[in-house]
Parts: structure tokens; C-alpha cells; sequence
């Protein structure tokens, strides 16, 4: 079978802020929701294994088809915004949409499924138009919907199915904003109420069985922050006879029949531990022992207090007590939305507002104790731009979730291959994130939804912590940064923007015993920052607070909320743009970086700079906008007036000869400074050029830059381009394309070619359905080296057979994808296999 050309190398997403978006399979795979998309999380690689695009809006509930025997899961079922619910079954190891039911007309929120009748499989869902609707998928791939529970004006927040003990009656708990918990059985493929059980004050918020010695326990967990636990058992004949003797005290019954069988349901316990709403409860799954399955009596539970509580009976009384209690501390995030438990019970998980998945393992060394596990994250909303160091060996992308985040490559001691995780967040602000340029090894520009730059410095301790995740020389990379000046980390303070940077001093606790406060604001904290050592990533809560950059500039100037921002490779100019609706306020903003000062404006665009892009030898700057022209900027030869970088307007395109008809979205250069290339909303991609003629120095500038290549039709709006920095071969260069539904096209451009009738361009590759992104892809970036990062030297010392391997290496590039699918993609491209 011949190679892939296009692997998918790190997946960075996290969960939506819904409560029933996560679920564990019995082999250890977690789905989640993330946006529009279904990802399926390896806890043990660490890392995304497969994305499912089906929905066309957010997936709002995620849950395995659990078998009776614990067998490995084969179906998934996944509900969303788009009021449908898909059925995924397992086809060749892989996840493909089996089955779509319709009928919902109101987002789904929560669903359940068991195996009914051999491959039949029975799903409830619970959905904004307040109803309840029970499915039947059979093995025909065909969903009938069975009955209907209209719930009036009320809303049910979760559903849970399973069988009646002793027989093969589905029921169903649904859970509610009337305080009750109502009970469904089916009959005749109807559902009939069997009963509604009272007792909790606010709104219900989470129901789940679990089956235990031929009873049932349901649990149901509330906004009157109390958990109840539920026993349903079948009534045999000699408990009637008990009627009459008043002298035992037992627990008020509630009796349903079914088939002749009575059952009764009693309240076993009611757990009173979390201080804020109850959002999820999760049973531990059953498991087998000696070769008999056993269920395990133990209840996890995630509240919006930030905590997760394991309970379990005790041994001697059997009265249920909290065994482990976990969670977050600081931070100005809200709490857990749900929670699940790994099939052994040695791992549990929670999920949180901010879409953050928190992993908690048990300690195998210290009985009782559970420690933070490493687990991934990503944003949480659109990711707008993304940029790679200048060695390639870390990426940093902002999003609309207001953060700016840092991911490398862990390199484990064990030789295990790396994984890419979030080991810093440098900026965490109050304005959504819409671009970045870096301009040096830990130094980078952001702007945001706001009429200010920021300039931002890496700090020593995260120099530090990157040296030691990433295995470089700590040495080498503070000589490199300045070490002697540099804080020891960041803080932002409680009301400001801005983050203050730390320094050694400021960690030093203040001594005196009986302080007195010079002022109110002194007995707050001033720094929440502790530095950390860390050997691997860090979990949420030292991302939200210790990982910080501090800020060392801030650059005035654009009239209206920033919008795009580039850097030239020599690092000393940084090119900024604004939103602008009239020509006066579309000037690209020219800066220093050594003086942080504002060196000149480019007036030329009517509309806003879309996007903008330093030539790879620093001697033009390219700017495309929203007036469907482009603009190229010449860099004049420096003077004894103005030794400061100025430019000067080279060539531009107008109404009358501008080949695009729409905005133009993106742009770039080919590594050798001599080509262009436009992208379009109108689906066409251009090469333009050339800038510069063959085997001559800069001072020969060729007569007329026009296009180059014949019109590219991509066949959807063109979002992003990038041309990759290594040749595809002596006379081709290698192009990606991203396009609006989120698939990334390859292409290998020809400048010898006839290109009239469309003969230069070859597409090589473009990502497959469970590759591509599920919404439009905002930027592209190619590694700017071959090889793929951190899998360069891994064998350290007395490495003999290193030159084949390091072969091998600079056949595969890199390319990092942003979306507005929350997610950053890395693809790793073999290119012999082109």
C-alpha cells in the first residue's frame, strides 16, 4: 500500500461548554464534543486518534452505546444544534455515520442508547423543543422514531436508558427544570409513565443507572447542589405480606407495575458535599474479576464548585461517605460541567466551561492519593491566526476565546515518540484574539479587538520549562534570550489587561509578623504567579496562572480594532493593519522592533489590509484587502537621513485590472522572493511576478509584475495560501490552499509550464473527510524547516546511522491549519510520496 502523503500529525481542540458532551469507551477512548465535530481522545498516547465531521451544528451530546457484557463499544451516538442525532459505527477500526435521525426541532441536548434485540439500538434524546424522543436504529441503517413525550414549556436536561431487572423492558429516567425525576418504561413501542419521583428543589441536571445484584440504582444530580441515589427493585410476592407490621422502620415505596412484575422504587441515600450546583454524575463502569463481572458501588460527581467527588458506601455501616475529593483552585473560571470515569477506575475526568478537560490519575504508590494527569486542550472558540518560532520547534496561535496559546512537542525520557501539548498561555485577555507576528526566538506582537498592540517577552521560568519539555539546552536558549535581564514570570492584576511581569524579588514573602496595611489594596495579593519545574505539561489551572508573559510594549496608533499583522525575517519590522471601511483608516502601519517606534504609514487600500506578507529576503511587503486588490511595497536602500527601513509603493492592482471579483483573503511568498501568490472569497488562486530576474542582484527590478500562473478555480472560497519554503523540485514549488468548508488542498505549482490552458498546476493531495477542518481555515503555515518537529535528535549521543535518518527526516514538511472549527491542526506531508 503506498505511504499517505498527508498524516495527521496533532489534533489541539477541547470540549464544548455543554454538560453532556464527554464519554468514556470501555476501551479507553474519550469522545467529545468539539464544535461542530466528534473527537476521539487516546488518553494513553495522549493524543486526538480520530475526528468525526457530521453535524453542521455544535455537538451539544456525546455518548458510547454501552454493551450488557462490557464488551468493546462499536456505535456511537452524537446529538447537535442541528436538531439531529447521527449514529457512528465502527467500520474497519474506523468511525463512519451509520445512521441520522430526524425529527427534532429544537437543538438535542442530551442522549442515551442500549442494544436492544441483537444489532438493533434503542437511543432517547432530549432536545429544546421540550420533547423526548425514543429512536429505534436497526441493522438497515434506518431510524424510526417510536414515540414522542412532549413536555409543554418544561425542558428535560438529561436522559438515561436501561433494561428493567429480570426482563428485557427498556426504561428511561429523564431528568428535569420541574425538580422531578420522571420514569418512562416501553410498552407496546410506546413510552408509558411509570412515575415521577420528588424530592430535589431547583432544576435536575444529571440522571445515570447502574445495575447492582438484580436492583437498579439511579442517580440523579441537582442545582440544590444535593445528589440522590434511587433503588428500584422487582417486589416478589412475600414482601406484601409485610404491609400490616408497622413495627420496622422502612423507606416510603413508590410501586409500578410491568408485565405483571411489580416493581418498587425507594430513596438509598441522599449525598449532600458539593457547594454549588451538581452538573454530571457518572457511575463507575462494571468490570470483570476472577472471569465474573462485577459492578463496582461507586458514584463520581462534577459541580459547578469546581470540584469532583468519588462516593462508595462504606464496607460496615453502608452508608455512603465522599472518598476522594479533587479540583481547581484560583483561576477566574467557572466550574465543572460533567464527568466521567475511566473502565479500571484509575483515571477520572472533568470538563469545564471553558472547554478544558482536567484528568485526575490514581497514585499506584500512595493508597487513596490521585494526582493531575497530562490531557489535552486547545481553544475554545475560532482560532483566527497562528505562527510558527523561527526554528520551528514551537507553534503559538490567538483565538476569539481571548487567549494566546504556546505548543510544542513533549520529548519523553522514555523514548516514547513525542506529543504535542499547550505548555504555556502567554496572553490571556479581555478582548477576543485576532493576530500575531513573532519578531524573535520568545518574542512575539498580538492584537486583539482593540485599537492597541501588545509586545510580549517569553520569561525566564517558561525558557526554563521549555528546555526541559522539549529537551533543548537550557544553557543555549537563555544566552540566546537575554537571560540576565529577564523576569522570572508574569501576573495580571485583578482588574487590568496588562500582564505585569515578576520578578525574583517580588516571590520573596513579606516577613513581618504583624503586617499592617499601608493601604485597602495591600492586603490583596499582588502576583498569583509561583514558578514551576516542570517535567511535563501542565495542567489548566497552572496555564491559567503561572505560564503568563509579561508585556513589554504597548503600540498606539490604528483608529479601529486590529486585523492582521506581519514581520519580516530579519526581525526588525513589523507591518500592522486595522479594520477600515474608508481609505484614511486602511494605512498598514509600519514599526520598529528595536525602538518600538512608528516608522512610517502605507496608504494605498480603500478597505481593510486582509492580510499581509513579508517577502522571504525582507525586500518587499505584499498587502491584500477587502477592495479586491493587492498592494507590494518596495524596501528603499537605507541613507545617512533615514537609516530606519522605509518603503516605497512598487505596484498595485486597481479596479481595472484586478483579476480577483471578491475580497481577497490571503497571500504569500515562494521561498525564493520572486513569486506571489493571491487567494480569493471568489475561488480562484493566482501566482503573481516576477519581483525579481534571474542571476541579478536586488538594484534590477523587472518592468511589470503580472500573473503568472493560469486562474486557479479551487471550487469554494480560498481562505488561506501558503507556499511551502522547500522546492518540490528543481523547477516546482508546493502550495496549500485552505478553502471555507475546511479542506486543504495541495497543489505543485510550475512556472516553465504553458499555463494557458491550466497545465502548470498538478493537485498532489488534499485532506480526507476525517482530516479536514469542519468550518473555514483562517491561516496556514508551513514549518519553516524540513523535518517534523521534535523528532529531529532524538538519538543524542554516538548516533552512527544518523544520515539515512536525517534522509529521511527532510522528506516530510509540515503544515499548521487554523479554523474557525476551534481547532489548530499539524499535518505532516511526505513529499517522495508526491
Amino acid at each position: 500500500m503506498a505511504a499517505p502523503i498527508i498524516e495527521t500529525c496533532h489534533v489541539a481542540c477541547c470540549a464544548n461548554r455543554t454538560p453532556n458532551v464527554v464519554s468514556w469507551s470501555r476501551e479507553g477512548t474519550i469522545a467529545f464534543g468539539t464544535c461542530n465535530s466528534v473527537a476521539l481522545y487516546d488518553p494513553q498516547e495522549r493524543r486526538v486518534v480520530a475526528v468525526l465531521n457530521g453535524h453542521t451544528g455544535r455537538v451539544n451530546a456525546v455518548q458510547w452505546v454501552h454493551r450488557e457484557d462490557c464488551a468493546p463499544e462499536s456505535h456511537l451516538v452524537s446529538g447537535g444544534s442541528d436538531n439531529r442525532l447521527i449514529l457512528w459505527e465502527a467500520q474497519n477500526d474506523k468511525l463512519r455515520q451509520s445512521v441520522e435521525c430526524k425529527g427534532h426541532t429544537g437543538p438535542v441536548c442530551a442522549v442515551d442508547a442500549l442494544h436492544v434485540n441483537g444489532s438493533n439500538i434503542l437511543v432517547a434524546s432530549s432536545a429544546a423543543d421540550s420533547t423526548v424522543r425514543l429512536w429505534l436504529c436497526n441493522e438497515n441503517k434506518q431510524a424510526e422514531c417510536l414515540h414522542t413525550v412532549p413536555f409543554g414549556s418544561g425542558f428535560m436536561m438529561d436522559v438515561s436508558l436501561t433494561l428493567l431487572p429480570g426482563s428485557k423492558v427498556p426504561i428511561l429516567a429523564c431528568g428535569g427544570d420541574d425538580s422531578r425525576v420522571h420514569l418512562y418504561v416501553q410498552s407496546n413501542g410506546q413510552l408509558q409513565k411509570a412515575m415521577s419521583l420528588q424530592g430535589h428543589e431547583d432544576w435536575v441536571r444529571g440522571v445515570a443507572w447502574t445495575s447492582i445484584s438484580g436492583d437498579l440504582l439511579l442517580a440523579s444530580c441537582s442545582q440544590d447542589c444535593l445528589i440522590r441515589v434511587w433503588r428500584l427493585r422487582a417486589k416478589c410476592e412475600t414482601d406484601t405480606g409485610e404491609k400490616d407490621n408497622h413495627t420496622t422502620i422502612k423507606m416510603k415505596e413508590d410501586v409500578f407495575e410491568v408485565r405483571d412484575t411489580v416493581f418498587a422504587v425507594s430513596l438509598e441515600t441522599v449525598l449532600a458535599g458539593h457547594e454549588n450546583w451538581v452538573y454530571g454524575v457518572h457511575w463507575q463502569p462494571a468490570l470483570y474479576k476472577c472471569g465474573e463481572l462485577q459492578q463496582p458501588l461507586s458514584l463520581l460527581s462534577a459541580s459547578m464548585d469546581k470540584t469532583m467527588i468519588l462516593w462508595a458506601p462504606e464496607e460496615v455501616s453502608g452508608v455512603w461517605v465522599e472518598q476522594v475529593r479533587v479540583g481547581e483552585v484560583g483561576g477566574n473560571t467557572l466550574g465543572f460541567y460533567g464527568c466521567q470515569m475511566s473502565p479500571d477506575g484509575s483515571m477520572i475526568l472533568a470538563h469545564a466551561f471553558h472547554g478544558a478537560l482536567h484528568l485526575w490519575c490514581k497514585d499506584q504508590d500512595k493508597e487513596g492519593e490521585w494526582r493531575p494527569g497530562v490531557v489535552i486542550s486547545g481553544h475554545f472558540n475560532a482560532v483566527q491566526d497562528l505562527t510558527w518560532d523561527p526554528e520551528g520547534e514551537f507553534i503559538l496561535s490567538v483565538g476569539s476565546d481571548q487567549t494566546t496559546r504556546l505548543f510544542t512537542p513533549w520529548r519523553k525520557q522514555d523514548g516514547k515518540l513525542p506529543t504535542w501539548h499547550e505548555i504555556s498561555r502567554p496572553q490571556i485577555h479581555g478582548y477576543d484574539m485576532q493576530c500575531l507576528a513573532m519578531v524573535g526566538r520568545f518574542q512575539f506582537v498580538s492584537g486583539a479587538d482593540e485599537k492597541v498592540l501588545r509586545v510580549f517577552q517569553a520569561p525566564r521560568n517558561f525558557v526554563e520549562n521549555f528546555a526541559n519539555i522539549s529537551g533543548s539546552s537550557r544553557e543555549k536558549l537563555l544566552t540566546s534570550s537575554d537571560s540576565a535581564n529577564l523576569p522570572e514570570g508574569a501576573s495580571t492584576p485583578a482588574l487590568g489587561l496588562s500582564n505585569k511581569a515578576v520578578f525574583q524579588g517580588d516571590l520573596a514573602p513579606k516577613t513581618t509578623d504583624d503586617q499592617q496595611f499601608n493601604s485597602i489594596s495591600d492586603q490583596y495579593q499582588d502576583s498569583y504567579f509561583h514558578p514551576l519545574n516542570m517535567t511535563e505539561p501542565p495542567p489548566e489551572d497552572h496555564l491559567l496562572q503561572n505560564t503568563l508573559w509579561p508585556e513589554v510594549q504597548k503600540l498606539y496608533g490604528h483608529g479601529f480594532e486590529m486585523f492582521c499583522l506581519a514581520s519580516d525575517s530579519t526581525r526588525t519590522v513589523v507591518a500592522s493593519a486595522c479594520k477600515a471601511s474608508k481609505a484614511e483608516h486602511a494605512a498598514v502601519l509600519l514599526w520598529s522592533t528595536s525602538s518600538w517606534c512608528q516608522l512610517q504609514t502605507l496608504q494605498c487600500h480603500t478597505l481593510t489590509v486582509t492580510q499581509m506578507a513579508f517577502s522571504p529576503d525582507a525586500q518587499f511587503l505584499l498587502a491584500v484587502s477587502r477592495d479586491r486588490t493587492w498592494s507590494l511595497w518596495r524596501r528603499n536602500l537605507p541613507t545617512a537621513e533615514s537609516p530606519e527601513p522605509q518603503f516605497s509603493l512598487h505596484a498595485h492592482t486597481g479596479k481595472d485590472n484586478a483579476i480577483h471579483s471578491r475580497i481577497i483573503w490571503s497571500c504569500d511568498w515562494s521561498p525564493d522572493s520572486k513569486y506571489f501568490v493571491t487567494s480569493s472569497r471568489d475561488k480562484k488562486v493566482i501566482v503573481w511576478g516576477p519581483c525579481r530576474l534571474e542571476n541579478t542582484g536586488n538594484s534590477v527590478l523587472p518592468p511589470e509584475i503580472k500573473p503568472c500562473s493560469s486562474v486557479l478555480d479551487v471550487g469554494d472560497a480560498a481562505t488561506a495560501v501558503a507556499f511551502c519554503p522547500l522546492l518540490c523540485s528543481a523547477k516546482s514549488y508546493l502550495l496549500a490552499v485552505g478553502l471555507e468548508c475546511g479542506r486543504i488542498l495541495l497543489y505543485q505549482w510550475s512556472p516553465d509550464q504553458e499555463f494557458m490552458g491550466g497545465q502548470d498546476w498538478i493537485r498532489c493531495a488534499e485532506t480526507d473527510t476525517l482530516q479536514s477542518h469542519a468550518l473555514a481555515v483562517k491561516r496556514l503555515r508551513w514549518r519553516p524547516k524540513a523535518g517534523q518537529a521534535g523528532c529531529e535528535n532524538n538519538k543524542k549521543d554516538g548516533q552512527t546511522d544518523g544520515e539515512s535518518e536525517t534522509e529521511e527526516e527532510s522528506s516530510w514538511v509540515q503544515l499548521a491549519s487554523a479554523s474557525t472549527d476551534h481547532t489548530v491542526k499539524i499535518f505532516s506531508i511526505n513529499k517522495l510520496a508526491l
